[in-house]
């Protein structure tokens, strides 16, 4: 049972690495947007109350997502693992979720990094902005993402350090070597595949 999260800065490949970890391991990959779009467009409870929060331009609160990641986590796919992207984004969550699991006997594995230089993913994704015909993409909103990830996401990495879970990983480079890295990095850590 591998138990992990996977943090990186808006266009450093999360998502493409996800699917190759979840893969490996045998879990699901467990978003927070997906969660939150699988329960708009099927008009739950949870999902009307999310879809009233977005519209409003606002945050969803903590409360809100971890009820959602709550859900998720009791799935049945989810009880031998999972890997998080996009979840814990706050201290408060970071704590829910240690609660969550120890009530359920179970703990963090590890924590995957993608570090990488920020000029870089800005270039990538002004880059496929441009391919992909993405308008919403100037620089300057990537530049802001990229700020608010790193206000955000810095002292959560500081948490996790501290309890010897980050495994930084260089998320520069071809994909198969960035994944290469990754097994690597969790394979050291006996965080064997299933």
């Amino acid at each position: 049972m591998t138990r992990l999260l996977i943090v990186g800065p808006p266009g450093a490949g999360k998502g493409t690495q996800a699917a190759r970890i979840a893969e490996k391991y045998r879990i699901p990959t467990i978003s927070t947007g997906d969660i939150f779009r699988f329960n708009i467009a099927n008009e739950t409870e949870l999902g009307k109350q999310v879809k009233a929060i977005v519209d409003s331009g606002d945050y969803v609160p903590d409360s809100l997502t971890n009820a959602l990641v709550t859900d998720r986590l009791n799935e049945a796919d989810a009880q031998g693992g999972f890997l998080l992207d996009g979840y814990p984004r706050t201290p408060d969550q970071v704590r829910y979720l240690d609660e969550l699991l120890a009530s359920h006997g179970h703990a963090l594995d590890g924590v995957v990094r993608l570090a990488a230089d920020q000029e870089e993913v800005v270039r990538r994704l002004r880059q496929r902005s441009i391919e992909q015909g993405r308008v919403d993409d100037s620089e300057e909103a990537i530049r802001h993402r990229q700020e608010v990830y790193q206000r955000e996401t810095a002292p959560l990495l500081e948490m996790f350090d501290e309890r010897g879970l980050l495994i930084e990983v260089d998320g520069l480079g071809p994909i198969d070597e960035v994944t290469a890295r990754i097994f690597a990095a969790l394979d050291a850590r006996d965080l064997g595949a299933a």
